[in-house]
C-alpha cells in the first residue's frame, strides 16, 4: 500500500514537470499516432480535403456535431476521441476521430446546410 502511494506521488510529480504537449500526447497514446499517420482524421481535416477550409470555426464545429450524430446512428456508439491542439487557439481539445472512408463524414456533409454544397465534391472524390 505504501509502495503504491509513493509510486503515484512520483508519477504525478513527473507529470507536473512535463511539457503540456507531451502530457496530452501521452494521454492520447496510439490514437494520436494514427491521426498523425492519416489513418484516422478529424472532421476539420476532412473539410480541408473536400474544399471546406474557408468555413469559419463555428460552422466547422457544427459540421462535427452532424458527423457525430450520423456516426451514432450508423454504429450505435461514439467514435474514438483524442486530445488534439485546436487549429486557431492552440488549446488542447478532446475531439472525435474517424476512419477517412467512414460514411458518417459524407452523411454529415449532406445533413448540414452550410456544407451541403461540398457533399457532391466529396462523393465524386470517393468514386474516383
Amino acid at each position: 500500500m505504501i509502495v503504491t502511494a509513493k509510486l503515484r506521488r512520483r508519477t504525478k510529480a513527473a507529470a507536473r514537470t512535463a511539457v503540456k504537449a507531451l502530457r496530452f500526447r501521452c494521454i492520447s497514446g496510439i490514437v494520436a499516432v494514427l491521426v498523425d499517420n492519416g489513418q484516422l482524421i478529424r472532421t476539420g481535416d476532412h473539410l480541408d480535403r473536400v474544399g471546406g477550409n474557408d468555413l469559419p470555426d463555428g460552422q466547422k464545429s457544427w459540421y462535427g456535431r452532424h458527423v457525430v450524430k450520423a456516426y451514432r446512428k450508423a454504429h450505435g456508439g461514439d467514435a474514438i476521441k483524442v486530445w488534439a491542439q485546436h487549429r486557431t487557439t492552440g488549446k488542447y481539445v478532446h475531439v472525435y476521430v474517424y476512419n477517412p472512408a467512414d460514411p458518417a463524414l459524407l452523411a454529415g456533409l449532406r445533413s448540414y446546410k452550410a456544407t451541403r454544397h461540398l457533399a457532391d465534391l466529396a462523393a465524386f472524390a470517393e468514386a474516383a
